[in-house]
């Protein structure tokens, strides 16, 4: 017999009754039945009922063993009673009585329970990560994790393409989130980057003739933390193609995302790619707040600043008189209630603002009425004429924001998304996608008046070097976002793949071309020679799997994350290096002020 098991502990069924046994794996619980000693063993396949009673040689020795304990048992399979049969386990048929037992790990005193469903700090889960990792609903999400990355890698080789690596310790390079960077022994004074992603590389893969690269990639970007992303480092499906547009893009990997999300989304609804909708990025803003929109919620934001100009509602009246400002409506049909938009209106004081007007509509004598603040002030028939836009009817509502739009759209997302849910309105046995399009290439920082770029610099604008000779403002490129659910999930874009556009792009971003030369070197030599059409994307493995998954934070499907301060409490990182390394990399570290 193997030194530690025969079988896992969910293998044994009630054809396995008389065999003997042995299985090794942790203590999940123990419970004293009379004398009658009862353990729930368990590894990473199942659990397993073993008994041992006072008449067993080991009685003494399994009398000690305590929760989280590791050992191994052989023993004699037996049938449960048809009284105590458990049918929430695949072994719940059989039992297993201790013959022989071995401590193979004694456990201390835990510093979190791994039965049950007790809630614990995050500082103490990710301190003692390990244990946390052997709770059932972390191994459930473990495994759907790597079962995820089986299923995209199997897919991409399935599309024709091929897994090729790309450094780790590279060249600094503008992504959008600060460098890790990583000092050289050899060059004193010089230093390397962690990758943010594998952009460039990925791209001289294409201009080196490979034409279909996908990389299952780990990238670092040192951000700030968010429930849905990593502060220090994420993996994602990283992909590019060469002599391909656009929709090519779309059609090559919306069928991976989709399949994906069929064979491990748990039975919820996933459209077929070739009918999600492409939803231009000014559009995405107008209607739903953000570019990331969540479309189980099918409420849409109108513009409604005609029926308040010169209206008795002074403050939106007197808002409209300045450049630039506008009103919009996010209707709520079911939300026809003063207590609900009371509710609402406090969301929107929470969130920072003064408040948030409203309006809903009610039954008067068989008669539609207005109700609310905003419609005593602006009377009916702008009341009416809002209500004819917006659809609703008796028993709905309306809430208003009003300014510039970047200084209420995200207010107005939140509140959207609140509405759906509290008004159920939002389909939650779904998974809905949408492709946003024509992101700006440029944009202009308020303060200093001054032109960057918004999104990826290394992206074709729509119209080539021609349309880079207007206004910078008004140029799109060849961009472009999955969103899905109100996450974004995969971005790309077209690349820019030739040197004198490339050039044109970065001038009107404030970058000279000896600085896109020193910065962007071997790509833009590379581009001298040949290099083709190309484009592709990348798809954020951890925030898929948090989505499959059905968790709100993304550290619950990484297996050692950081906490929201970028620190690993298990193995005590960052940490500060000692004197002979930083001699070694002539390097001081300036004290703390």
């Amino acid at each position: 017999m193997h030194a530690f098991r025969s079988h896992t502990c969910a293998d044994l069924r009630r054809g396995n009754v008389g065999d003997t046994v042995r299985l090794s794996g942790w203590v999940h619980r123990i419970r004293d039945h009379g004398g009658i000693l009862f353990i729930d063993l368990r590894d990473h396949y199942g659990i397993t009922q073993v008994l041992c009673d006072p008449d067993s040689a080991v009685f003494p020795q399994v009398e000690k063993v305590r929760s989280e304990w590791c050992i191994r048992i052989d023993g004699t399979v037996k049938a449960r009673d048809e009284s105590l049969v458990n049918p929430k386990l695949p072994t719940g048929e059989i039992e297993v009585y201790v013959r022989d037992i071995e401590v193979l790990g004694p456990a201390e005193e835990l510093p979190l329970i791994v039965f049950g469903d007790q809630e614990y700090p995050e500082e103490t889960r990710l301190r003692y990560r390990y244990l946390d990792l052997r709770r059932e609903a972390m191994q459930r999400n473990m495994t759907l994790r790597s079962d995820v990355v089986r299923g995209i890698r199997q897919r991409m080789w399935d599309t024709g393409f091929r897994e090729y690596q790309t450094p780790i310790i590279t060249a600094s390079s503008p992504e959008g989130a600060r460098d890790f960077l990583v000092p050289s022994r050899l060059h004193p004074g010089k230093f390397y980057a962690l990758p943010q992603a594998p952009q460039q590389f990925k791209q001289l893969i294409m201009v080196s003739g490979f034409d279909r690269y996908f990389q299952i990639a780990p990238c670092f970007r040192d951000e700030d933390p968010r429930a849905d992303r990593s502060p220090t480092d994420f993996y994602q499906l990283d992909m590019e193609m060469s002599f391909v547009e656009q929709q090519d893009v779309f059609d090559t990997i919306g069928p991976v995302i989709a399949g994906v999300f069929d064979e491990f989304g748990g039975g919820r609804r996933v459209d077929a790619p070739e009918s999600w909708p492409q939803i231009p990025y000014a559009e995405a803003l107008l209607k739903y707040g953000t570019d990331k929109p969540d479309l189980r919620n099918p409420i849409e934001m109108q513009v409604v600043s005609d029926h308040f100009r010169d209206s008795g509602f002074a403050i939106f009246a007197k808002l409209l008189e300045q450049d630039g400002t506008e009103i919009r409506a996010i209707p709520a049909p079911r939300g026809g209630s003063r207590k609900f938009c009371d509710r609402m209106n406090a969301f929107a004081q929470k969130e920072g603002l003064p408040g948030m007007g409203y309006i809903f509509w009610r039954d008067a004598n068989g008669e539609t009425e207005a109700a609310g603040p905003l419609a005593k002030n602006i009377g009916p028939e702008r009341t009416e004429a809002i209500r004819q836009q917006l659809g609703l009817g008796v028993g709905d509502a309306a809430f208003f924001l009003g300014g510039k739009p970047a200084s209420f759209e995200r207010v107005a997302a939140r509140a959207r998304v609140t509405i759906g849910e509290e008004l159920g309105l939002t389909d939650t046995e779904r998974f809905a996608f949408a492709w946003i399009v024509d992101f700006p290439m440029y944009e202009k920082d308020e303060e200093s008046g001054a032109i960057d770029f918004s999104h990826n610099p290394f992206s074709m604008p729509q119209g080539g070097l021609e349309a880079l000779s207007g206004d910078p403002l008004s140029v799109k490129g060849f961009q472009y976002d999955l969103a899905c659910n109100g996450y974004e999930l995969v971005s790309g874009a077209i690349r820019n793949h030739r040197p004198d556009i490339m050039f044109k792009a970065f001038e009107l971003a404030g970058y000279g071309a000896d600085e896109v030369r020193r910065r962007f070197g071997g790509m833009v030599n590379a581009f001298r020679f040949g290099a083709p059409p190309h484009g592709g994307c990348a798809a954020g493995i951890d925030r898929i799997v948090m989505l499959l998954a059905d968790e709100q934070n993304i550290r619950e499907v990484i297996m050692f994350p950081m906490n929201q301060r970028a620190e690993d409490l298990m193995m005590g990182a960052p940490s500060y290096p000692s004197a002979e390394q930083l001699m070694e990399l002539r390097l001081r570290v300036l004290p703390q002020e």
